[in-house]
């Protein structure tokens, strides 16, 4: 038996790497947790990221899913992943003033990664909402 790679984890270069993506910039994406399994992303929410009924827009929880996953994927894969798909339920309207996106693997082989996320909206006195779900799968992209 092998034992499984071993990825150097480093939250330095994860920052560096998603402050690469022009879009990540943009939306002011900003990665807190990176560890084995797991990875948090927090996105300051403004009102350009809300939909006319003030409600945090379906599509900024669905990209900070999508990011999420892919990064606690590489922390089983290593660091040149790709989704390749995802699904998210929307289970409350998002409102505050912080968008969470903590996601975990949940099964990892050698060329893919099934990963779970939770996105929570967090208010002014810290109080964390749940306000949508999603799962993926990521892939090595060098696999």
């Amino acid at each position: 038996m092998t034992a499984a790679p071993s990825h150097d984890l480093d939250l330095t270069l994860a920052r560096k790497v998603l402050d690469a993506q022009p879009f990540s910039r943009l939306v002011g994406a900003r990665i807190t947790a990176y560890e084995e399994g797991r990875a948090t992303l927090e996105i300051p929410l403004r009102e350009e990221l809300r939909q006319q009924n003030g409600f945090v827009h379906g599509g900024v929880l669905s990209y900070a899913a999508d990011n999420a996953l892919t990064f606690a994927a590489g922390t089983a894969l290593g660091g040149a992943v790709l989704t390749a798909g995802f699904s998210i339920q929307y289970v409350r309207p998002a409102l505050g003033s912080t968008l969470l996106a903590r996601a975990e693997v949940v099964h990892a082989g050698r060329r893919q990664a099934v990963v779970r996320c939770d996105l929570l909206t967090v208010d002014a006195e810290g109080a964390e909402t749940l306000c949508a779900v999603a799962q993926g799968t990521v892939l090595a992209a060098n696999g």
